[in-house]
């Protein structure tokens, strides 16, 4: 009979965690949605997120008009067969605008949110490991830069750099990372004084290891529920600079530009002005109660974090 070799016994053993490491996160995802599942709020968020996300990838599919074909002719319409929710002042389809209006709120929106959060944890985590003198700076510019009231902020960067995509990105970047540093920042200083952190750093580890293997996952529900409800604070930002004009260029089917194009028109074709607003309310909506649904199921409170 053979007896166990004991050099085996550590491979074994991470042989046998493996799986467990994989049905971890995969045990949680299936919480976390019977959570918000049981939750009616949260479950209608949920459904409204999804029907924007469907509606956007399949708005060729929903209307035969292109968003930026005017048609002089069939201008200031009502709603009809042809046109559901009518034309605007140039003749294009209110319903088409608004269905590829949700592509450019949603891509915009997520790319800005991603690179705010990214550079937000990245930031707040290294200022928690870190500490000292590179701690007590980081707060201090971030002091500064959160006394400027966002929206002006963005019209500074947009004025100076000019409008477009990457531009909204980068001032989005600029105004809302300062933000998610604090909250993520403190809810690394919870995770810093721990054993397995102290460990790693005994063993001689690199902060960027340190950050990646032992403190992101442990705020991971933080840094998801900061993302969640930064996207509906984007969303409604980007929409505000389009309708005061620094934002989307026409003809761009933007939902703020179409509030701001057809305000003058709204006694004779209203649903050119309602439609946008009406969608983006919803998305807002359908973000803010999925972010509190998230929050909720993880036990996490953005006020406390954020002290």
């Amino acid at each position: 009979m053979n007896e166990p070799n004991p050099a085996n016994e550590p491979a074994n053993e991470a042989a046998e965690a493996a799986p467990a490491a994989v049905a971890a996160p995969a045990g949680m995802v299936r919480t976390t949605l019977r959570s918000l599942l049981r939750s009616g709020p949260a479950t209608a968020g949920l459904v409204l997120v999804a029907v924007h996300v469907l509606i956007a990838v399949l708005a060729p599919l929903l209307t035969p008009y292109a968003p930026t074909a005017n048609a002089p002719d069939s201008a200031l319409l009502g709603p009809s067969a042809a046109h559901w929710a009518g034309t605007d002042a140039l003749g294009r389809d209110v319903l088409a605008r608004v269905l590829y209006g949700g592509r450019y709120a949603l891509m915009v929106s997520f790319a800005a949110t991603a690179c705010a959060v990214a550079l937000g944890t990245v930031v707040g985590c290294a200022a928690a490991l870190k500490g000292g003198w590179l701690d007590d700076l980081v707060m201090r510019v971030l002091d500064a830069v959160l006394a400027i009231p966002p929206i002006l902020a963005l019209l500074v960067v947009v004025t100076v750099l000019g409008a477009g995509p990457a531009v909204i990105v980068l001032a989005v970047t600029i105004v809302y990372a300062p933000q998610v540093v604090r909250v993520v920042r403190a809810a690394a200083m919870g995770v810093a004084p721990l054993d397995y952190v102290t460990a790693a750093r005994a063993r001689g580890e690199r902060t960027l290891s340190i950050l990646v293997r032992e403190v992101l996952p442990n705020i991971a529900d933080v840094v998801s529920v900061e993302f969640a409800m930064r996207a509906s604070w984007v969303v409604l930002l980007i929409s505000s600079l389009s309708f005061l004009g620094f934002g989307a260029n026409p003809p761009t089917p933007d939902w703020g530009l179409m509030i701001s194009e057809n305000r003058t028109a709204m006694t004779v074709v209203p649903w050119a002005s309602l439609a946008p607003i009406i969608a983006l309310a919803t998305l807002v909506l359908g973000l803010n109660l999925s972010a509190d649904g998230l929050a909720k199921a993880w036990g996490v409170d953005r006020v406390k974090e954020a002290r």
